[in-house]
């Protein structure tokens, strides 16, 4: 017998913003909280929803800014103002311990809520999401030295937020981009090309920096906390290379380390090979909270 999960698609208020997020698996069933990177949106998941949405209950919101989440036109983007909707959301849906997947932006927002609550955690899957000076590549260091001041940044970040800056971040480090799904890209530059959307994400590159500046913290709490972590990552990834994954291993030498020969985006490429490894963590860290078998 096929299983297919069905897959709800909800909103709910939270401090003004209408927040969009998809949900799917039995709720008494291992919960994954799934936060998304930029220039996406909870639609990246969607794959991995139908993976494993028979087996587990598995939730991913849009951000302010990003997908089909609206906020209002006064809204302050900021990372600290996402990681606030994003744990007004958690708490809306009354979500007090979960597996938490970060990916990208994922990163910043989840490790900022994870300070604030570290009793939520329940373990942490980190997909190419960087908490470390390591995993900075040349341009990423560039990119996130742009200041409004700096001569021609807006032209720079611009770049990146038009359709062909959205489909290279897919493509850069792909070696069989037959594999990847345009549709990827091109919803992606959708939820960008609405407006107000350039401004905010314009807005949230130039906050970036407030994410290093929290990386000795991220890592005081991984030191501290030592949350089961699965890390799973494109060693090929432009922004955050391999050396990223591997520094998360000095804070949890415990962490269980997957690389794949892929991109930023590795779901879009590896998903039969990551799905299984977020299945199996999934099912040992949820009873016992340890990664031991």
């Amino acid at each position: 017998m096929i299983e297919i999960p069905v897959i709800a698609h909800r909103f709910v208020e939270v401090d003004g913003v209408r927040v969009f997020y998809r949900e799917t698996g039995p709720r008494d069933a291992p919960t994954l909280v799934l936060l998304h990177g930029f220039p996406s949106a909870s639609h990246q998941f969607r794959r991995l929803m139908d993976a494993l949405g028979g087996r587990y209950h598995l939730i991913a919101p849009d951000y302010p800014g990003f997908g089909h989440t609206s906020a209002p036109e006064d809204f302050v983007y900021s990372f600290d103002r996402l990681a606030d909707i994003t744990e007004g959301f958690l708490e809306a849906l009354g979500l007090r311990r979960f597996i938490m997947y970060v990916f990208d932006f994922g990163g910043p927002v989840g490790f900022r809520i994870a300070e604030r609550h570290p009793e939520w955690i329940a373990g942490l899957i980190v997909q190419n999401a960087n908490a470390y000076t390591e995993g900075l590549s040349d341009g990423a260091r560039d990119f996130i030295a742009l200041t409004p001041e700096t001569p021609g940044s807006r032209d720079v970040i611009g770049d990146l937020l038009t359709l062909d800056g959205t489909r290279g971040q897919y493509e850069t480090g792909v070696s069989d981009p037959h594999v990847l799904d345009p549709d990827a890209w091109t919803l992606d530059q959708h939820f960008l090309d609405a407006p107000g959307r350039k401004q905010a994400q314009l807005t949230l590159a130039f906050d970036y920096h407030s994410n290093l500046e929290r990386y000795d913290a991220w890592q005081l709490w991984l030191r501290t906390h030592t949350p089961p972590t699965l890390i799973l990552w494109g060693r090929y990834d432009p922004f955050f290379p391999e050396p990223g994954a591997h520094a998360y291993l000095a804070d949890v030498p415990q962490a269980e380390l997957h690389l794949f020969d892929t991109g930023h985006f590795a779901l879009e490429t590896h998903l039969p090979e990551i799905a299984p490894r977020i299945a199996d963590f999934a099912d040992r860290v949820w009873d016992t909270g340890r990664t031991d078998r």
